[in-house]
């Protein structure tokens, strides 16, 4: 196992703020590996070199910290995972968030679960279904203190994915790609139906976002939302809130 090239490390220690541990270096090196790995046999991502996975999905997933204050001790529910994305690598940098990754395809999950007790995670839970039954269930809904998701859907779409997840005053987290301003545009009845309030809004400098076009948005979940969301599986894809 090959520790991580010095570029990355010298833009995750930039994103930080301080210095990774030998340990994170480490682990993060390990879930390289394994996603190399595990890629030869599923498509997990269509990134497949060591420098592509260091880039395009550890730095990137960190990036998310240029708009959050420290994660010790929350909770965070990373919708979508795929991979692990930004879910992972956000709990090798704080030991102690209280993570749970959703992914609904079993495959991937299976991954998932493979990488946390590689890594020696904790606190780590891995579920394979879907946000919009996992959002009615009593035991997630409201509950956390952030709800992530990262390409998954269109913003209207999905913020009616992760607002369930939120407890009231918990911060919803977007971590979507240029065209921002034309899906948030689309987005204020969601934004109004889900008792959203936006407070920040910010893009990735491009040599923290692989050269691409990216931007993190955040709400704040202001009041307790309607029994009717989430709507039954495939309805937000099929009949967004516009």
């Amino acid at each position: 196992m090959s520790l991580l090239s010095p570029k990355t490390i010298e833009l995750i220690n930039t994103i930080l703020k301080a210095p990774l541990t030998k340990s994170q270096i480490e682990q993060f090196a390990l879930y390289r590996d394994l996603l190399i790995e595990w890629n030869q046999k599923m498509n997990l991502t269509a990134v497949r070199t060591p420098e592509g996975i260091e880039m395009v999905h550890f730095v990137d997933s960190l990036s998310v910290l240029l708009v959050t204050d420290s994660l010790e001790d929350l909770s965070l529910i990373d919708i979508g995972t795929g991979a692990g994305f930004p879910g992972i690598p956000l709990k090798i940098i704080f030991p102690t968030l209280r993570l749970t990754l959703v992914e609904s395809i079993r495959k991937k999950a299976s991954f998932l679960q493979t990488a946390v007790d590689a890594l020696s995670l904790e606190q780590v839970d891995v579920l394979d279904e879907r946000a919009e039954v996992l959002g009615r269930d009593e035991a997630h809904r409201e509950l956390y203190d952030w709800a992530v998701g990262r390409a998954v859907a269109e913003l209207n779409v999905l913020l009616e994915y992760l607002t369930p997840f939120c407890k009231v005053n918990g911060r919803v987290l977007a971590m979507k790609g240029p065209e921002l301003d034309n899906e948030l545009a689309s987005a204020q009845k969601a934004i109004s139906e889900l008792q959203l309030n936006q407070i920040t809004s910010r893009q990735v400098p491009a040599n923290l976002s692989g050269e691409k076009a990216r931007h993190l948005i955040v709400f704040e979940k202001m009041e307790g939302i309607s029994e009717r969301y989430p709507r039954r599986p495939g309805i937000p894809t099929k009949r967004p809130l516009r």
